[in-house]
């Protein structure tokens, strides 16, 4: 019984030897919420708009905007690959930032926002590049359902797909210009935000992860 116990042991302590790193495991993915609490995360203008329960970051209240800040490729993304899964109220507005930076109060200047909209009443709907090229008039989803976007830019092209399927494919010209009121957008390199759009909206994000790719 003594060698059979030890000859347990044994194989476990040789399989965990040879067991991968747990990024290795996830291959190359990176967690950004923890599940508990918006650690590694610096919230714009209004920070009570976010909350975390039950493991989900929670979005509901006044305009506000939520930066990753944290630890993972020091909160700097050029090329990479970027996906949440995402449930909508009824009305709900958001958005997933890319190549942004903090910024206190309004809209992000910098990078491109993913748009994230089933029913609210702006006809940009989720899986669009807001303003650049848009998902027009009806989503791909419902509210209270939860689903996958993913975001993933390489170079200057970024891809955008809901629950598996290509809804925006989209490669910024070299002669690319920004809009006035928007300067900053174009791609470039800077942390990922998630926003609070206004008091009638509530959205829920979970399992936020990335994979650089540079």
């Amino acid at each position: 019984m003594k060698l059979l116990a030890s000859a347990v042991l044994l194989t476990g302590l040789l399989c965990a030897a040879n067991a991968p790193a747990a990024e290795e495991k996830e291959d190359g993915w990176h967690s950004l919420f923890n599940g508990k609490d918006l650690s590694g995360w610096k919230i714009s203008e209004n920070p009570d708009t976010f909350s975390v329960k039950d493991g989900k970051i929670i979005i509901k209240g006044p305009r506000a905007h939520a930066f990753y800040a944290g630890k993972v490729n020091n909160a700097d993304f050029k090329d990479f690959h970027w996906k949440c899964e995402i449930l909508t109220k009824p009305n709900a507005n958001s958005g997933m930032y890319f190549h942004t930076e903090y910024q206190e109060e309004g809209w992000p200047n910098k990078g491109y926002e993913v748009q994230v909209n089933q029913t609210h009443g702006d006809p940009r709907k989720t899986g669009g590049l807001y303003a650049v090229k848009d998902v027009m008039d009806k989503s791909p989803v419902k509210d209270n359902e939860w689903y996958t976007q993913e975001v993933i830019v390489k170079g200057k092209h970024v891809v955008v797909k809901v629950n598996g399927k290509v809804t925006c494919d989209y490669t910024e010209p070299d002669d690319h210009k920004a809009p006035d009121d928007r300067s900053g957008r174009k791609i470039s390199h800077g942390t990922i935000a998630l926003q609070g759009h206004d008091p009638g909206s509530e959205i829920h994000y979970r399992k936020v992860l990335i994979k650089p790719l540079d």
